[in-house]
């Protein structure tokens, strides 16, 4: 699967990615949730699951974020696409603010999010035609033969026909459903789609041809992406940036290359350190352990929000929280301690 996609990838232009030209800003937005207790159920305390994140996302190219569960990554993506309303922070689309109002309605409806699981958002009792035509009938004025172009345009686009249309949503495979995720989303014409682990639970052919239809839809349509995954090596195949969340916030960020050749953040160095390979007899095989557990988003420690796992914690983690700064060019990394990351293999724990 590498090979063929990797092929497909540099065919689609993913190489250098876009025009270097900012189309979406995330600037400092916070979204915090009550954990409640007591007798009535009020609020004990409030979970901090995205926390100051600020990034740039430049035309038509992938940024890919990554990090474990919990870390805050589908909720900072609904945060960014108007799903969910934020605390605070701002959201802005070819410099343009996207608000929640009725005047930014048209703006908002140009970042699109597609869910984890497509087929949760298609409606079972209707079939697909009715379900793609439905944004078009709300969103805008055209007629019933336009609409019904613009169907087929986009049903063809990701591979499917038009027998497809009066099919129900349970008629189709995961893979088709994220086809028609896909299809649905396109219809309002976006300008940024917002993808939350769209391979997940699909077969490994299957996940190739999916990214190649990505790859190919952002090439015919212009597109930028956020692409939220776990899969590390999906991430490093296709993205032109990769974001590295922890606890609510990103701890480190650039270009694909530099961030898994030259990791400067010791979490970002035990994640790519879990990426599985192919076992080869001639070669030693040293993956770190990541110890400890991460503490609650509504308890957290002052200082590093990483400390209690990591072997390179010193007093100066353990007082101040270290910001976003960068270190190399383009490479940003949130930690006092970037220089001897490459340390961390003789410090930690290791499984050969």
């Amino acid at each position: 699967m590498n090979r063929g996609l990797s092929e497909d990838s540099r065919m689609a232009g993913i190489g250098e990615g876009g025009t270097g030209e900012t189309i979406l800003e995330v600037s400092n937005i916070r979204k915090y949730f009550p954990v409640r207790g007591g007798l009535f159920g009020s609020p004990t305390g409030w979970a901090r699951a995205v926390d100051g994140v600020s990034f740039r996302l430049r035309r038509e190219t992938i940024l890919g974020l990554v990090g474990e569960s919990g870390c805050g990554k589908s909720t900072l993506g609904k945060a960014i696409a108007g799903i969910i309303r934020r605390d605070e922070g701002a959201v802005f689309l070819g410099g343009r603010q996207v608000g929640f109002g009725k005047e930014a309605k048209d703006l908002r409806r140009e970042i699109q999010y597609i869910y984890q699981d497509p087929g949760a958002s298609l409606d079972p009792w209707w079939i697909i035609g009715w379900t793609l035509r439905e944004p078009l009938r709300v969103h805008t004025n055209l007629s019933r033969s336009e609409i019904d172009e613009r169907v087929m345009k986009m049903v063809r686009a990701v591979g499917l026909s038009e027998s497809h249309l009066v099919r129900y949503p349970h008629e189709f495979s995961g893979g088709q459903q994220r086809r028609l995720g896909l299809a649905r989303v396109l219809m309002l014409n976006p300008r940024v789609i917002i993808f939350d682990e769209p391979t997940s639970g699909l077969d490994v052919s299957v996940q190739a041809t999916i990214l190649k239809l990505f790859l190919r839809l952002k090439g015919q349509f212009h597109l930028s992406y956020l692409f939220i995954s776990h899969d590390l090596s999906v991430i490093r195949m296709i993205c032109h940036e990769v974001a590295v969340m922890y606890l609510g916030k990103i701890v480190e960020m650039g270009d694909t290359k530099s961030i898994f050749e030259h990791p400067m953040h010791p979490y970002t160095k035990f994640l790519l350190s879990a990426i599985p390979e192919i076992w080869d007899e001639g070669k030693q095989r040293r993956t770190l352990i990541l110890s400890g557990e991460p503490p609650s988003p509504d308890q957290l420690p002052p200082g590093c929000r990483f400390q209690n796992r990591c072997p390179l914690a010193g007093e100066e983690c353990r007082r101040s929280e270290p910001e976003l700064v960068e270190r190399e060019d383009g490479h940003r990394v949130a930690c006092f301690h970037s220089s001897r990351v490459e340390r961390i293999d003789a410090l930690a724990s290791v499984e050969q």
